[in-house]
């Protein structure tokens, strides 16, 4: 029976030890900021990528691996007959999906790549789920229609403290933007399906994770909690309440990390990722 391998990108928030205890091969987006090319969670971590964001007059880019690598890795990979599955961060914000899709059609090994339609612990849920099964001997198959279910109950909010980067990113207008700011709207969207579709707004920080728990308990009435996790950018005002309200309710085991320089992009610095699975 051949062996399945997990590979993934650097927007999962995989911890160090979850890598190495499930043998996850994780390939870096590229970050290009006033010149200069950064390899994701590499050559630059979250807090000095957000200081360098700051002081930058244009919004860093980020781009996705080559064709190329994703054929290196995977032909490494095959070698000893292994299948692969490649599972991704959103084809709605990154062309990672492709490059990996591109790559399979080149290597002889046998590649299954997944848009997990997520990112951050999102992401994480679909590549530890499949770590997993793996291990256990599922077939392709079989981890293939389980990740299917685990998307279809995931859900994640994302919510932006400062409204600077969605300016920057041609996302909203100037003028909406400074009487957002003046009010201190911070906007709450989800990112359901790969879409960002904003359902919500708050005045305050305390408000936002008041927000947030409730949809959480609404959602998760009668469900039985599978994984929780929390990204920030520098967010603490808004993620630590929310991890307190959540810990309260009975839920401990919550994954809490700093947001990744590929999503701060977008969200901009103070943003915080919230997200939860269920059975």
């Amino acid at each position: 029976m051949s062996k399945i391998k997990v590979v993934t990108d650097s927007t999962a928030d995989l911890t160090e030890e979850e890598i190495s205890k499930y043998g996850i091969q994780v390939v870096p987006l590229s970050i290009h900021i006033d010149g200069d090319v950064f390899q994701d969670q590499i050559d630059i971590k979250p807090l000095e990528f957000l200081e360098k964001m700051a002081a930058s007059d244009e919004l860093p880019k980020s781009s996705q691996p080559s064709s190329g690598t994703f054929t290196e890795l995977y032909n490494e990979l095959g070698k000893d007959g292994s299948e692969v599955i490649s599972i991704h961060m959103t084809g709605g914000m990154s062309g990672t999906v492709k490059s990996a899709e591109a790559a399979a059609e080149m290597t002889d090994t046998s590649v299954t790549v997944i848009d997990s339609r997520y990112i951050s612990h999102a992401l994480s849920f679909q590549v530890l789920e499949a770590a997993k099964l793996a291990q256990q001997g599922k077939t392709m198959n079989e981890i293939v229609q389980h990740l299917n279910e685990v998307r279809s109950k995931t859900m994640l909010f994302v919510v932006v403290d400062k409204l600077d980067n969605l300016v920057k990113g041609g996302r909203i207008g100037k003028g909406k933007a400074i009487i957002g700011s003046l009010l201190n709207i911070k906007p709450i969207a989800s990112l359901q399906d790969g879409v960002y579709t904003p359902v919500g707004k708050a005045r305050s920080h305390k408000q936002v994770a008041a927000q947030l728990f409730a949809s959480f308990k609404e959602d998760t009435a009668g469900k039985i909690v599978k994984g929780v996790g929390i990204s920030h950018a520098q967010g603490l005002a808004m993620a630590e309440p929310l991890m307190r309200l959540i810990e309260e309710s009975g839920f401990k085991d919550i994954r809490f990390s700093f947001t990744s320089p590929v999503v701060s992009t977008h969200t901009g610095a103070g943003a915080i990722g919230f997200m939860y699975y269920t059975e």
